[in-house]
């Protein structure tokens, strides 16, 4: 009987630290409480669905902070929607932001899910630190380290569930329930900000749903 009582204070005692560890975000909540700071962006509920939010089409990237929540270390786990648009879909979440142009991100480019071309493949997926390390310079200088091919890619017009593992020196990425990860990276910084946010590239719209951190 004592062993029960024990094992099932055990079992409370584990709940409780789960609960507290993780946090689920409502972004539509956060957006009409003014708590989602937009650069260079504007965001809006998305259609009649209550779950998501938008952000809009702009030349350059664009982000939305979001208030009052705290992140380090741990796992994101967000939902996306971008398109099959080629050039004009890039979608993923910032962390570590340290001002509105220094941050660094996961991204995706939804309309590389159904490339045909290898070298289009190979660019499904990547992590940058601006304004340091754009895409650009990455895939000139470390071809091949920052970006990377999803072998079982999602429908590029639906949306798919990104899973990101970050500790101080790595970051892991994981999609819907594939268990292995899709890109592996050395992080470029250390972590300054507990800032994150919703995030688009240039020229691209975004839908967002979903948000969960784990620490």
């Amino acid at each position: 009987m004592e062993m029960q009582k024990i094992s099932a204070l055990v079992t409370i005692i584990m709940i409780s630290i789960n609960s507290f560890c993780q946090q689920g975000i409502s972004l539509p909540s956060k957006l009409e409480n003014n708590q989602i700071k937009a650069i260079n962006r504007s965001i809006s509920l998305f259609g009649d669905q209550q779950d998501a939010v938008e952000m809009n089409a702009k030349n350059g990237s664009g982000i939305g902070i979001i208030k009052d929540v705290e992140f380090e270390k741990g796992i994101i786990e967000i939902e996306f929607l971008g398109e099959n648009n080629p050039g004009k879909s890039f979608i993923g979440i910032a962390f570590n932001i340290q001002d509105d142009k220094t941050y660094e991100a996961i991204y995706f480019r939804p309309f590389n899910f159904v490339a045909k071309e290898q070298i289009r493949k190979e660019h499904m997926v990547q992590y940058i630190y601006h304004p340091e390390f754009t895409w650009k310079k990455l895939r000139k200088e470390k071809t091949g380290e920052f970006e990377n091919e999803i072998k079982m890619p999602p429908n590029p017009d639906d949306w798919f569930k990104a899973i990101i593992h970050i500790d101080e020196k790595k970051v892991k990425v994981f999609i819907n329930d594939v268990p292995q990860p899709i890109l592996i990276v050395d992080r470029l910084t250390s972590t300054i900000s507990k800032k994150i946010g919703i995030w688009t590239g240039f020229g691209s719209s975004g839908r967002f749903r979903n948000l969960t951190l784990k620490e």
